[in-house]
């Protein structure tokens, strides 16, 4: 094992990894620190190989995860009746990460997603003086279980927003067991659906580039006179990140895992 020091943190490089280290080395971490993998690891290892403290930042990966996650995975797939999947051949999946509008971003896209579920319209936008996870409705939410039957925006709301992953098969109840990495499983063949559904609520392109000067001008300085989805950029930054990674997901039958 090696430590190094490098702009965004420290890198803990590891040899010879099992599934459980990267697990046990945050034990020794102070609460106020979050690790996360680092930005990019090679074609066939698994996502859960390489680890690095980055400050508050949240990334979505899509690969292959480690080969003790995928045995709970086809375990939780089997009890709850749906196909299996045991992923592609990692050998031939180069991993690929897109970077969120930090935590907020990701809970002001599910605070859209619980008032379309209520109402059917969306939210007035957020100001400087407002967070998302204080919105009374997405509070309720979050301290409710997945729903009987499900909801429509499920497998985006009910997820841990730092950990666990969601797999290219179609189920409609989010599985909920502490065994799974995160307490949860989702499926990315229905977060596309969810989160296109919020994208068409905002009129929101699917095809523009969330890194583009268009979309990031909007993140960067919401403007309550703005029209469309500009009024919620910060929300259309990172629908347009997870329409990324689940499309990612469900072509190539890879796994997206957040960090």
């Amino acid at each position: 094992m090696e430590l190094s020091k490098c702009p965004a943190g420290i890198v803990v490089t590891v040899t010879d990894p099992d599934a459980a280290m990267p697990a046990e080395l945050r034990k020794h971490v102070p609460t106020d620190i979050r690790t996360e993998r680092a930005a990019a690891w090679p074609p066939g290892e698994p996502v859960d190989r390489y680890w690095q403290d980055r400050g508050m930042g949240l990334n979505v990966l899509v690969g292959v995860p480690a080969h003790a996650d995928l045995v709970v995975i086809g375990e939780l797939l089997e009890r709850a009746g749906a196909h299996q999947w045991i992923g592609p051949d990692p050998a031939e999946v180069r991993g690929a990460e897109y970077e969120m509008w930090g935590y907020s971003g990701l809970h002001a896209v599910r605070r859209l997603a619980v008032h379309l579920a209520a109402d059917g319209r969306l939210p007035e936008p957020l100001d400087g003086s407002r967070r998302a996870a204080d919105d009374p409705l997405l509070t309720e939410v979050y301290r409710s279980l997945p729903g009987d039957p499900p909801g429509p925006f499920d497998h985006l709301i009910h997820h841990s927003d730092c950990e666990g992953y969601y797999v290219p098969v179609d189920f409609a109840r989010v599985v909920v067991d502490e065994k799974a990495p995160g307490g949860h499983l989702g499926s990315s063949v229905r977060l596309l659906a969810e989160v296109r559904r919020i994208a068409e609520a905002l009129g929101l392109p699917e095809d523009l580039d969330p890194d583009s000067e268009e979309v990031v001008d909007a993140a960067d300085d919401e403007d309550p006179a703005a029209e469309g989805w500009r009024r919620y950029g910060v929300e259309s930054h990172d629908c347009l990140r997870l329409l990324e990674a689940a499309k990612l997901s469900v072509s190539t039958g890879a796994a997206i895992a957040f960090t």
